[in-house]
């Protein structure tokens, strides 16, 4: 997100997309070198590449995506004709070429297998990428483990939520109810923007109950653009900048409104919005007296544990007063353990993509659409996808031991500030963190 206020900030994004046709060059470039050295993405990963590539090429500069900012700007011409030049003559044939190449050369040469493993180095590869994310030293092994573990604890939570509703039938059968009941679907994606809206403003009021600190930054609900909705997963969040005057966004993808289920949207929200991702972000955004770098880093295991964490605050929150919503929650969860098994099956195990997809379906409530789109997601970012859960459980971890040792003193808005207090940290920055603040509320 760039700021888009001032001609200087105008001036700034001239800059960048002049900077576009090399960018692209250079990214064709490693690529060029990865088909050289048979280190190449798997063909499933990219065959979507081309067409995504051709929905950023305009007919006409002012209806190129990157002519957005400008579109609305009054009085200056000469910066409006800048940037249709540079669309014109350098974006879109950048575009272009790269497309080229994308469907040319780089498709033929991907790979039909899917798991780093499978490539020169891959296994110590998919190591470094475990302890990357999860910010731990845990092996694939002891991951797997821990997902299968918590998939077998989450079914049975399920099946109970599931016997609550009053539903006749075994957890297969309400996933298909759930799945195919219009009850549970909106019309128009109007209705379902203006419902995590409601949602939101539901939430806000409630936050000060489990926390002391508030972000200043404000947010706001949008839909995923066209161009990348089809390959984009149910939802995420854009960070906004105080400095820039931009608000957070968290954006909410409105494709086949058919695979978008009210029962999933309050856990979708607190996720991304508050009090996940918008508030976690925004906070470090703020930080004080502390150098600049800190208040950006992006330990996936802390934003990604403290957002599936999050969802598990809607009760205190007071969300997922219908069981639908609650077994929505229980979907989220459970999806974010199965990664745990899923992405070492694929990339330390051999699991092919239809065993991934396979087992999401016998576990999950989720449509066909959102699980193929996971699991490419798994391939072609190895190791990512284990930080949310392995992140979570940390957090989970000390809130316990906090609770259990200080019993009657336990602050949940004190032990939360401390777990947001100092921006993005690894998972064993923070442990030390709450050690010493539990050590000093005991003392106190």
């Amino acid at each position: 997100m760039m700021p888009t206020n001032s001609p200087k900030a105008l001036e700034d994004i001239i800059a960048r997309l002049e900077g576009v046709s090399e960018l692209l060059k250079n990214v064709e470039i490693t690529l060029t070198e990865g088909i050289e050295k048979g280190i190449v993405m798997p063909r499933n990963t990219v065959v979507q590449v081309p067409e995504q590539l051709k929905s950023m090429i305009s007919e006409t500069p002012v209806e190129s995506i990157f002519y957005t900012p400008f579109t609305n700007l009054e009085g200056n011409e000469i910066l409006k004709e800048k940037a249709q030049t540079i669309i014109s003559e350098s974006v879109n044939p950048a575009f272009d070429k790269f497309m080229s190449f994308m469907t040319d050369i780089y498709l033929p040469n991907t790979r039909g297998s899917y798991g780093l493993s499978e490539l020169p180095n891959g296994t110590a590869w998919y190591n470094e990428q475990i302890k990357f994310h999860t910010t731990t030293n845990k092996t694939a092994q002891e991951i797997h483990d821990i997902g299968l573990s918590e998939v077998a604890r989450i079914l049975v939570e399920m099946e109970k939520v599931k016997s609550d509703t009053g539903f006749k039938g075994d957890l297969n059968a309400f996933n298909t109810f759930l799945k195919e009941d219009p009850q549970f679907y909106f019309d128009t994606p109007e209705e379902l923007l203006s419902a995590y809206r409601d949602i939101c403003k539901k939430i806000d009021p409630v936050l000060p109950q489990l926390f002391g600190k508030l972000p200043r930054l404000p947010y706001g609900v949008k839909k995923v653009p066209a161009y990348s909705e089809q390959a984009t997963t149910t939802a995420y969040y854009n960070p906004g900048s105080l400095q820039s005057g931009i608000a957070g966004y968290f954006y909410a993808n409105t494709y086949k409104l058919e695979s978008r289920p009210k029962w999933e949207m309050e856990a979708l929200t607190i996720h991304e919005a508050v009090p996940g991702h918008h508030l976690q972000i925004s906070l470090a955004q703020e930080l004080e007296n502390v150098p600049e770098f800190r208040t950006m880093l992006g330990f996936t295991a802390f934003i990604e544990g403290w957002g599936l964490y999050s969802e598990s605050l809607g009760s205190e929150l007071g969300m997922y007063q219908d069981m639908y919503s609650k077994y929505g929650q229980l979907t989220y969860e459970m999806w974010r353990a199965m990664r745990l098994v899923v992405d070492t099956g694929i990339h330390a195990f051999g699991w092919t993509r239809q065993e991934a997809i396979d087992y999401f379906k016998e576990n999950s409530g989720k449509n066909e659409n959102d699980i193929s789109v996971e699991v490419d997601r798994y391939i072609a970012w190895p190791g990512q996808a284990l930080a949310y859960k392995i992140g979570e459980l940390k957090i989970k971890e000390l809130r316990k031991k906090s609770e259990d040792i200080l019993k009657d003193q336990f602050d949940i808005r004190a032990f939360h500030d401390v777990v947001l207090g100092s921006g993005t940290i690894p998972l064993n920055v923070l442990e030390g963190n709450v050690n010493q603040w539990i050590s000093l509320e005991k003392n106190n």
